[in-house]
């Protein structure tokens, strides 16, 4: 049973298509609207699988490389204090392996900030491991990887996900609302706070005025951003807005191994590059978070892990399964592909409050209560 106030969507699928859907809730409360598995939702942390497809699409075109040293292309250096002969990679960083860490929100740096003096913090580094030794989850990781991709292309980090990824794919989805649609803009799902106040994205069928976080002081003028400064400012991260339907059809490409429409969107090669695992915990070179993170990829997480501490068995019956989970602003979100069976779920649920009900695993109620959705 859903808990009163979550709104939900959610979606299966198999390699041909959708096989299921359903949805629960409001996703705006103001005007009563109901939520559909249509409804564009912020979906946290699964947007870091559609930051990762943009880097292997480049990747593809010989534009990029995974293991060339990332200070190369920002004209600066990019190294943990602590070990500044080790270069920090593409691979390292999208597998949370790159010895970088969130210090606070040093991941969010805003429109007239920029990114090179949070990866000169000191704070911003694990002085004990160097980089490709340890694995912590960091969304800093993703602030760099935006810029690398600015700087590499000369394009803004939203419309490239759009050109690379979100149009090709046939998606109306967008990085902090900047290249959806207007009918898909009047769709948004609102999230609230605990007492009902809107906490994001209470639109009202309107484009925001300014789709970024402003620095004080600062006016919303995209048109000065400089390209490859700041690649946090559209929250690769966690920006995307993106409907279960949608999400459905990554999960999709996923699951044929690059092939979208029949033909080829990724190779399998790199579609096997970004599941992996990079990293699998052996007991002591990574920071699970309670048992949350036990293999990661290139943006994929691999379930369950074996080892002690780890309880990231999602489903709860062992079986193997890859995708990414998403948390923040009272959403909690997922993509699994169950690869045996050749099926999928895409799942997002809204206002669950800032300490949702826990489940039997380290992921919460709500969460297992939607994987089971795929069945």
């Amino acid at each position: 049973m859903t808990p009163e106030g979550v709104a939900t969507a959610w979606v299966t699928f198999d390699a041909h298509g959708q096989l299921s859907g359903g949805a629960s809730g409001l996703a705006d409360r103001r005007s009563g609207r109901a939520m559909t598995i249509d409804d564009p939702a912020r979906v946290a942390s699964v947007s870091k699988i559609v930051t990762a497809l943009t880097v292997m699409r480049l990747v593809e075109q010989g534009r990029l490389d995974l293991d060339e040293d990332v200070s190369v292309r920002l004209g600066y250096p990019v190294r943990n204090p602590a070990f500044a002969d080790r270069p920090i990679t593409l691979r390292q960083l999208l597998s949370h392996t790159s010895s970088v860490r969130d210090a606070g929100e040093n991941y969010v740096i805003r429109l007239g900030q920029q990114l090179r003096p949070q990866v000169e913090r000191t704070e911003s580094f694990d002085p004990d491991h160097p980089p490709g030794s340890f694995f912590r989850y960091s969304n800093l990781n993703f602030g760099i990887v935006g810029s690398v991709l600015e700087k590499a292309t000369g394009e803004r980090f939203d419309r490239l996900a759009d050109r690379l990824v979100l149009t090709p794919l046939g998606l109306d989805a967008c990085f902090n609302w900047a290249t959806c649609s207007e009918a898909k803009i009047a769709r948004a799902v609102v999230l609230y706070e605990e007492d009902g106040s809107p906490l994001l994205d209470d639109l009202q069928g309107q484009r925001p005025a300014c789709p970024v976080f402003v620095a004080p002081g600062v006016a919303c003028d995209l048109d000065r951003h400089e390209l490859g400064s700041n690649g946090a400012l559209f929250s690769p991260q966690g920006g995307l807005r993106i409907s279960a339907r949608d999400l459905a059809v990554i999960g999709q490409l996923l699951l044929n191994r690059g092939r979208h429409g029949g033909k080829a969107f990724l190779s399998p090669a790199s579609i096997t590059a970004m599941i992996g695992p990079v990293w699998r915990f052996d007991g002591s070179n990574g920071v699970t978070d309670d048992g949350f993170y036990c293999a990661y990829g290139l943006a994929i997480q691999s379930l369950p892990g074996t080892g002690a501490g780890c309880r990231d068995d999602l489903f709860g019956d062992g079986r193997a399964a890859f995708g990414h989970a998403g948390d923040a602003y009272r959403v909690r979100s997922g993509l699994w592909i169950d690869p045996k069976r050749g099926r999928g779920v895409a799942f997002i649920a809204v206002n669950n409050g800032k300490d949702p009900p826990r489940g039997r695993s380290a992921y919460r109620a709500i969460e297992e209560q939607l994987a089971a959705k795929l069945r």
